[in-house]
């Protein structure tokens, strides 16, 4: 009697028998949402009591519930901003913006590292672009700030610009809200890096800090377009190595056209 032929173990292999999809869940289990972590729903005392307590899976679950687009979420969101509003804590509120490349999450990482090790809770809204044909968006500033990212006092959030203009995302006010309700008292506003005429930003923060580089273009051609006009500070990055003597005339450059410039704001 010959014996039935011992198939070899297959990372392909799926038993006879069994209707399966292609990560191995069957149709039933698949109908009943088996195998698929589901999050419980949160009420909006739970979205309250968690973001009060500096409960970072509740923050986050927070602001994506305010940026949703859901009737549903919009109005429980507006519930829980509508209670939260009164017991947001002090912050000071900093817009980062500048040309693409010129390092800011770079400077973010080290600004934010060097506050957290004073002591303070800071908090970092990184606002990427959104694809204007598909919607989505990357979200990788996060990942240039691992280290800060790690850091128990720091808190980063990645936020798709979602078509708005002003550098900024559509729920960027809100989203400050909550980095304030939760005990962060300073907030780091990433735009998405146009550094040009994108600077809505500018009336949601306290100190507006315009990021650029030496030898990416003429540097003096952003005050036709607004933001040199309304920045409190500039910042000529990348200054070392061979980047130093460009930087330094990039520098004086500023230093000249300045002068006759009326500051953003007062001292």
């Amino acid at each position: 009697m010959n014996n039935p032929k011992k198939e070899k173990p297959s990372a392909l292999h799926v038993r006879p028998g069994v209707k399966a999809n292609h990560d191995g869940l069957t149709a039933e289990k698949l109908r009943r949402g088996g195998g698929v972590p589901r999050r419980a729903p949160l009420s909006a005392q739970d979205y309250i009591n968690g973001v009060l307590a500096g409960d970072r899976v509740k923050l986050a679950r927070a602001i994506t519930l305010v940026e949703s687009g859901a009737a549903a979420h919009q109005a429980l969101a507006q519930e829980v901003l509508t209670a939260l509003l009164p017991r947001r804590r002090p912050s000071r509120r900093v817009g980062i913006t500048g040309v693409p490349g010129a390092g800011k999450s770079t400077f973010i990482e080290a600004l934010g590292t060097m506050l957290t090790g004073r002591g303070h809770k800071v908090a970092v809204l990184a606002v990427d672009p959104s694809s204007s044909l598909t919607g989505g968006s990357i979200l990788g500033d996060k990942t240039r700030m691992e280290k800060l990212a790690a850091d128990p006092n720091a808190f980063i959030r990645p936020s798709p610009s979602g078509g708005t203009l002003g550098g900024v995302a559509r729920k960027t006010r809100e989203t400050m809200v909550l980095f304030e309700a939760a005990g962060y008292d300073v907030i780091l506003v990433e735009t998405v890096g146009v550094g040009q005429s994108e600077v809505l930003v500018r009336s949601m923060v306290d100190f507006f800090l315009l990021v650029l580089i030496s030898g990416a273009g003429d540097e003096l051609q952003g005050i036709k377009k607004g933001v040199i006009e309304i920045a409190d500070a500039i910042l000529i990055n990348k200054a070392d190595g061979k980047g130093q003597k460009p930087a330094e005339i990039a520098r004086a450059e500023f230093d000249r056209v300045l002068h006759y410039l009326r500051p953003a704001t007062e001292g």
